[in-house]
């Protein structure tokens, strides 16, 4: 799974990175998050209806699909992941990932160990994942827009997982979905709905990939800053 995860870059330095246009009546946003919780507002990128062209967008983390009645129906269930297993077949997925597909910009994620390996009487060691190139990449990501009974709308977005590669599985048996910028394109594409790019929904290799362990103050979703993925004397591990 992936429940946290690291944002660097303002609104203009991702827009210029994902080749996208930003819009300039969205909600104001942070140059950087270091600790991003689900419900927060963060950019994606999606292909443009209208234009064709990539745009950037601000949603919310955790997906509220179209069809729902009101905020009730996704109350404690968690919806800020989507299992690749089933992304085609169950009812909140299968729609957005014909048509409603994002790139999730982030520059490294946090994952903890299985609760059964953990010394409950500590505080829970997190690790940060980031690609050995230190860039900003993108996890695959579904979003859907709901209105509610006032007419309001409420774009949203949840991460895609996989199963881990080697070096995450050393940790947690799942990972988030790390796209190659050459498949972007055809991962946004909207238009392309008969040969849906499940093949892309696999593990990011480990050799492109450094673990480390992260700072304990990002259990607290309150904490932030770039002391979040900082721990002092440890050397990063590569797949």
């Amino acid at each position: 799974m992936c429940g946290r995860y690291v944002r660097k870059g303002d609104r203009k330095k991702i827009a210029e990175r994902f080749h996208a246009e930003p819009n300039p009546s969205d909600l104001p946003m942070s140059d950087a998050d270091y600790n991003v919780p689900p419900a927060s507002y963060q950019p994606i990128i999606r292909q443009s209806k209208d234009t064709g062209a990539r745009e950037l967008i601000l949603a919310r983390w955790g997906l509220v699909p179209f069809f729902a009645k009101s905020l009730q129906d996704v109350k404690g269930i968690s919806t800020i992941n989507a299992r690749a297993e089933t992304i085609a077949t169950a009812a909140t997925w299968r729609t957005p990932f014909k048509k409603r597909r994002c790139l999730i910009p982030a520059t490294a994620f946090y994952e903890w160990p299985k609760a059964a390996a953990v010394n409950k009487k500590e505080p829970k060691q997190p690790y940060a994942f980031e690609l050995d190139t230190g860039g900003m990449f993108a996890f695959a990501g579904l979003w859907d827009a709901w209105k509610d009974a006032e007419g309001h709308w409420l774009q949203s977005y949840a991460i895609v997982t996989t199963v881990a590669n080697e070096l995450m599985s050393q940790i947690h048996d799942r990972m988030p979905v790390i796209l190659h910028e050459r498949d972007y394109d055809r991962w946004l594409d909207r238009e392309e709905t008969e040969r849906l790019p499940v093949d892309l929904l696999r593990p990011y290799a480990s050799e492109g990939m450094e673990m480390h362990k992260a700072n304990p103050l990002v259990n607290n979703v309150r904490n932030n800053g770039t002391e979040m993925l900082k721990s002092e004397g440890v050397a990063p591990m590569q797949g």
